[in-house]
């Protein structure tokens, strides 16, 4: 496909207008000033249209869309132990994969290429990533509060077994990370084990860090004054790439050790607000050089998958917490959602348009009234830009989503399995 006079969001996170940018089966082949000679196929007519790179999801848990709504106006422990955690008590193979497959759909709506999701059922959630042509790195939580023996664990069985079938699996659209659920449902032994499993296998670690107040108390009163980031580092988990989600309340000498050890952050902006979490300090993290990616959580905590409305309150709540309307600027806010959060999954080849890296890419228009006038479009594709505005995904040059269309997904089907499915588990409770 040939995108011909289009404006783009460039290399350097600048506006370029009138621009070519050609796709060759999963690569961007092409960008510039002028027509090239090559014949790349259908020509998009770019008038009234913005191309950026696509959407990276940090932190999700993509089956909990069956949960959509299901707990609201509760607080993160009552809402795990009353809500959720009977639920998914309940959840089986047929409803992971329905659930997912919906996520993915709507992912794609909102122009999202590619997910970081911590669950379980794997192989169902591969199966939904692979049949919806989205990307995914994905990981089996591994949880372990009975502290049993760490080989002993079915969830690390599960772990070492998806690693084998599954990573780089899809055409490299899927890539197996591991990940410690969190320090209050885990011990020592399985932390110390999952770590060194994730360095033998060259993973990424994925983990829950300092979500609440009483989460990082509680930590601190069981490992001698250690909080969760400090007793993580303790334990040997950040000597490996690794994202940390949320770190609503890490301690200065916290993001010290993050930058140390080269972790990313995943900011869960929607979700902490909804459940009254705290706000994380993204601006003091960027200023300490922390690779800061966004994630929206699951969608039964925040509850939509609108990756420009996380954007935009990911700015806008930095703000609020410093007390300074000049953090977070609007190019930090897209670096965090794209190039970024590539980074975090280990995509190094994506998150950016530039020739050679991966077509991951979504078109917005620019021909709506929330877009106009146009002083900086950059603040505009920030502050102004609606999930509805976005008309095009792209994921490894496939075209998924185009103009109110799925080409990969039976929207209607996917709609109505993953109804019943939600329906057939709470007939159970």
């Amino acid at each position: 496909m040939l995108f011909k006079e289009i404006t783009i969001l460039n290399k350097d996170f600048n506006i370029e207008e009138n621009m070519y940018v050609g796709v060759e089966n999963d690569k961007i082949e092409y960008v510039g000033k002028t027509r090239p000679d090559k014949d790349f196929g259908e020509e998009y007519n770019g008038s009234g249209r913005l191309l950026m790179p696509g959407f990276y999801n940090a932190h999700a848990h993509s089956p909990m869309a069956l949960m959509r709504g299901y707990g609201e106006n509760l607080v993160l422990q009552d809402w795990l132990n009353t809500r959720i955690f009977p639920f998914e008590d309940k959840l089986d193979g047929n409803a992971v994969y329905w659930g997912t497959l919906l996520c993915m759909a709507e992912s794609l709506r909102f122009g999202i290429v590619s997910s970081s999701d911590m669950y379980y059922f794997i192989p169902d959630m591969v199966r939904a990533v692979e049949d919806s042509g989205a990307k995914a790195n994905i990981s089996r939580s591994v949880v372990n509060p009975a502290g049993i023996p760490f080989d002993q664990l079915p969830s690390v069985k599960e772990t070492r077994e998806a690693i084998r079938l599954y990573n780089g699996y899809a055409g490299g659209r899927v890539i197996m990370d591991t990940s410690i659920h969190a320090e209050y449902t885990s011990n020592e032994e399985t932390v110390r084990g999952l770590a060194a499993l994730t360095a033998e296998e060259g993973l990424i670690m994925h983990v829950h860090v300092s979500e609440t107040k009483l989460e990082h108390e509680e930590c601190m009163a069981r490992h001698n004054g250690m909080t969760p980031v400090q007793y993580f580092a303790h334990c040997g988990l950040f000597d490996t790439p690794a994202v940390a989600a949320h770190c609503v309340w890490c301690s200065d000498e916290d993001l010290d050790i993050l930058k140390e050890k080269g972790v990313t952050v995943a900011a869960n902006p929607v979700s902490n607000l909804k459940l009254a979490s705290g706000i994380s300090n993204t601006a003091r993290m960027l200023e300490k050089g922390i690779n800061v990616a966004i994630g929206t959580d699951s969608v039964s905590s925040n509850n939509s998958l609108n990756f420009l409305e996380e954007m935009k309150v990911f700015a806008l709540i930095a703000k609020v917490k410093n007390q300074d309307p000049t953090v977070i600027t609007p190019k930090e806010a897209l670096k965090a959602a794209t190039r970024n959060g590539a980074a975090a999954q280990g995509r190094t080849d994506c998150g950016v348009i530039k020739e050679g890296n991966k077509a991951d890419l979504i078109v917005l228009r620019t021909d709506v009234p929330n877009m106009h006038p146009v002083h900086n479009l950059l603040n505009n594709i920030v502050y102004s830009a609606a999930g509805s505005d976005i008309v095009m995904t792209m994921a490894d040059g496939k075209v998924l989503y185009r103009d109110g269309e799925y080409t990969t997904i039976d929207i209607e089907r996917a709609i109505f399995e993953a109804e019943a499915a939600t329906e057939g588990i709470l007939k159970q409770l």
